[in-house]
């Protein structure tokens, strides 16, 4: 899948968060990485098609994503969105959670989805879990149902956005592994991440952003054993220096 950001520009409230993002190239499985406000989540949301930009355009295999509304519900219907706590509705169950996106956008009739929304909770670790609230879940739970309710429909694309970021050690060694997994089977995602090792040996291509710019893209392992700029040096500098 090709992606292309060509001098992508968004500002809120006068405050630049993305200055002129130019990117080009083929995305099997992409981490987005950089500091805290550097404008990674609103890259992200934009390539979603959740946010427009202020400036600039963005296509994907050649085609801009489209700024009227009914286009970009098909757009968005094209992908799967994770996000920070998941995003599920409270008040259905975890099965429902997967199979009800099926039912109402995707036109999936009763049976079929359920047996879908079956199929990935078994495969995902989560077996018996399926009748019980996100509330009587663990997070790591929570967050493998979230990524069966992205993957569902066989989007062309995942966007998950910080997925691990709420979760002790243990359960995001769980969900890191499940992507993993996913990329093993050829999902292609986009993931803005903290998680140095997994954005390092999980995904094929790593963008940094820094300050609303950006500063590095290539090969994860080039990228992580010879960072050009010393904004990316210092910051994986800053990250190592507690590491066990």
């Amino acid at each position: 899948m090709r992606i292309e950001f060509r001098n992508l520009k968004r500002s809120f409230d006068g405050r630049t968060v993305l200055d002129g993002i130019d990117f080009d190239d083929e995305v099997t499985t992409l981490a987005v990485i950089g500091p805290s406000g550097g404008g990674k989540s609103t890259l992200l949301r934009i390539l979603g098609g959740l946010l427009p930009a202020t400036s600039g355009e963005v296509l994907v295999d050649g085609e801009p994503i489209p700024h009227d509304e009914a286009s970009l519900a098909r757009y968005r219907a094209t992908l799967g969105f994770v996000f920070q706590d998941g995003g599920l509705f409270h008040h259905l169950s975890a099965h429902d959670n997967v199979a009800l996106p099926l039912r109402v956008v995707h036109g999936v009739d009763d049976g079929d989805a359920d047996a879908r929304a079956d199929e990935l909770l078994q495969r995902f670790g989560l077996e018996g879990e399926g009748d019980k609230r996100p509330a009587q879940l663990s997070g790591g739970q929570r967050q493998r149902v979230a990524i069966a309710r992205a993957v569902a429909a066989r989007p062309r694309m995942l966007l998950l956005d910080e997925p691990t970021s709420a979760l002790d050690p243990e359960y995001t060694t769980d969900v890191l592994d499940l992507l993993r997994d996913l990329k093993d089977e050829g999902t292609h995602f986009v993931v803005v991440t903290h998680e140095m090792g997994f954005a390092r040996h999980a995904c094929d291509k790593v963008a940094f952003l820094c300050g609303g710019k950006l500063l590095e893209h290539g090969d994860s392992a080039q990228v992580f054993a010879h960072p050009q700029t010393p904004e990316l040096q210092r910051f994986l500098s800053r990250l190592l220096e507690w590491s066990v």
